[in-house]
């Protein structure tokens, strides 16, 4: 009589690698279901980004995905599954909590792009500081396709793109490809599928070469600053750069310029 077999062990929702450097990857993998956004998934990323973002030694994050897809939004089967209002808004607060968390980490956060990013996908892309992608990803908020306004990815996305490009491709559910999502502003860099790692690593390195104090005073500024008034924000950048000059990096930084050497930053 043959022993029982012990049973198959899951693969988890979420990889992560970290170089010798701090660029931490974080690779949604899910790759039957697209890499969709169930609540598992949420949590998994929510309680990572928590635990780098009080991680000195972190620098960069990348954000990557397994299989054909970067992510296809949240999980319509789990959804529809639990049809109570209380779930959705716990769902999508849920979402809300991990988008405000990427912009709030003191790392630049980098979406790798290799496939389609549709939906809460397209958001997670809109929300990450920096973007790369494949020159064959395309990119939709297509919720509109099943009556459901993507009302979620619309913040992010009305924050990158212009607004009739925003609202045409929410009310419209129609897709664009890499080339145009660089052209309006959804991702800094396309690029060949093959030369996306090299691509991503480069975009890291410059942000390494830099003190990563000046790195996250500087995140945290731009993305307060954009909700303020224009004097409210001057106030408040002029206060980011006086704390920075005085600090040790900015310091060394102004004193090599001045001595025409590279400067040795400690941070």
């Amino acid at each position: 009589m043959n022993a029982p077999q012990a049973p198959a062990q899951l693969e988890p929702l979420l990889l992560e690698e970290r170089t010798p450097e701090g660029v931490v990857t974080l690779t949604l993998n899910r790759p039957a279901q697209f890499n969709s956004l169930s609540e598992e998934m949420l949590a998994a990323l929510q309680q990572a980004f928590d635990r780098i973002g009080a991680d000195s030694g972190a620098r960069v994050v990348v954000i990557a995905a397994a299989g054909k897809a970067f992510c296809a939004g949240h999980d319509l089967k789990q959804m529809k599954s639990n049809a109570r209002l209380e779930y959705y808004e716990k769902l999508f607060a849920d979402c809300a909590r991990l988008m405000v968390t990427i912009q709030r980490l003191p790392q630049p956060v980098i979406a790798r792009v290799h496939g389609i990013a549709t939906a809460a996908g397209c958001q997670l892309v809109a929300t990450c500081d920096l973007a790369v992608a494949a020159d064959a990803a395309r990119f939709g908020v297509n919720g509109i396709d099943v009556g459901l306004f993507c009302s979620s990815p619309s913040v992010a996305l009305s924050r990158n793109v212009g607004r009739k490009q925003a609202f045409e491709m929410l009310v419209t559910g129609e897709f664009i490809d890499a080339a145009t999502a660089r052209a309006r502003g959804l991702v800094n860099r396309v690029v060949p599928a093959e030369q996306l790692d090299a691509e991503v690593k480069r975009l890291a390195g410059a942000i390494i070469a830099k003190p990563s104090v000046a790195i996250g005073m500087g995140k945290d500024l731009f993305y307060r600053q954009l909700e303020m008034g224009v004097e409210a924000a001057y106030q408040l950048a002029g206060q980011t750069m006086a704390c920075n000059m005085i600090n040790d990096v900015a310091q060394e930084g102004v004193t090599a310029f001045m001595e025409k050497r590279k400067p040795h930053w400690s941070a």
